[in-house]
């Protein structure tokens, strides 16, 4: 056995993972350079050697679970490579303006065909709320009515919604509290898709970065988009959201989080899902709103991301015989490995789901429900 392998394998055996063992979560190794690649690329490597078919596993959700508790991904990090991303962080504006539409071509533009039949019918691309939800309709039109709730939706409302997706919030919202929404997203796929769904409502869905939008709201929120605003532009994005929202507004933030702060994406994810994207956490996210705004409510639903990637997961699977012959057997596995990834990421509680709530500084406190 090789020094590399061994050194893998003793690794593994921290989290009860086993190479070639019988149980769900075990690795099934089929090319032994998979080890020196895991060793030198840590989990670049791990998912590159999977997209190439160099190793299986029957539950990856669970394998990255345990990995994840057992903090595997701090043990085997190419510390040179981490160093100069985060040196790359500190240099550039990885998500400036000029990059602002890099996620939404690589990303949401693939193919509205493949998140149709991934996502629930209102195509949302965020956390479901499965307190009292069967199924992904249910959870989805729950996280909705959710948030409408906190922000205090009531008719004739006009609120901006920065990453907007295909228009789900807004078609919900406008269809049952009679308000209006103007949605932005830096997808082409989701302005055209997002338009045909919301007709005749009073919603406008525009391809426009964040920091171009003017105007004033009674609401200002987002679902979804802070994990692509980065570490740089976090203060940014919350003027533009003081500047947009009127006096007595509020301000609604839903985001996927981390337990400690970084200036990096996941290099896996960065290099193959989301360009240029990098998870924010309570410091950086308190640090940006501090002197603008009062926040009003922090909520954790995490646990609930769980059940909604593997029910994607699910529904990528149940569809993969109509979606193969246009993306292909290396797409396959990728996108099997970000969504059950993900999963794992959320289930280790690794990685958060915030839904914060605020105000403009001196604001009476609202009336809403938080939970």
């Amino acid at each position: 056995m090789q020094k590399s392998e061994a050194v893998i394998r003793e690794l593994l055996s921290l989290a009860q993972i086993e190479v070639n063992g019988k149980n769900a979560w075990d690795i099934q190794v089929h090319d032994d350079r998979f080890f020196v690649r895991v060793l030198r690329d840590g989990s670049l490597g791990l998912g590159e050697s999977y997209m190439e078919g160099w190793w299986d596993c029957a539950a990856i959700d669970e394998l990255i679970t345990r990995a994840l508790k057992a903090h595997l991904d701090e043990k085997v990090k190419n510390e040179t490579r981490y160093l100069f991303e985060v040196l790359r962080a500190k240099i550039f504006n990885r998500q400036s303006a000029s990059r602002a539409f890099e996620v939404g071509i690589k990303h949401y533009d693939l193919g509205n065909d493949l998140y149709q039949r991934m996502l629930d019918k209102r195509l949302n691309y965020t956390c479901g709320y499965w307190k009292e939800a069967q199924n992904l309709d249910e959870a989805q039109e729950a996280k909705l009515d959710l948030v409408c709730k906190k922000i205090g939706v009531r008719p004739g409302m006009k609120i901006l919604e920065l990453g907007c997706g295909w228009g789900a919030f807004a078609k919900y919202a406008a269809e049952n509290y009679g308000v209006s929404v103007v949605g932005l997203t830096i997808s082409k796929e989701q302005v055209a898709l997002g338009m045909e769904l919301c007709k005749g409502l009073p919603v406008e869905i525009r391809l426009q970065d964040y920091r171009e939008v003017e105007g004033k709201f009674d609401a200002v929120i987002s679902i979804g988009i802070m994990e692509h605003v980065g570490y740089k532009n976090y203060r940014t994005y919350m003027q533009v959201v003081q500047r947009c929202l009127k006096e007595g507004g509020i301000g609604f933030l839903h985001t996927i989080g981390r337990n400690n702060s970084i200036t990096t994406g996941e290099p896996w994810s960065d290099k193959y899902i989301f360009p240029n994207g990098m998870l924010p956490s309570i410091t950086q996210l308190g640090s940006a709103m501090e002197d603008l705004f009062v926040m009003e409510d922090w909520h954790n639903i995490g646990p609930h991301y769980d059940p909604t990637l593997m029910v994607w997961h699910a529904n990528f699977e149940r569809a993969w015989p109509e979606l193969q012959q246009k993306y292909g057997d290396t797409f396959y596995r990728m996108w099997r490995y970000y969504l059950l990834s993900s999963a794992g990421g959320f289930r280790s509680r690794n990685t958060q789901l915030w839904q914060i709530v605020f105000t403009h500084m001196g604001t009476p406190q609202p009336d809403c429900r938080f939970s």
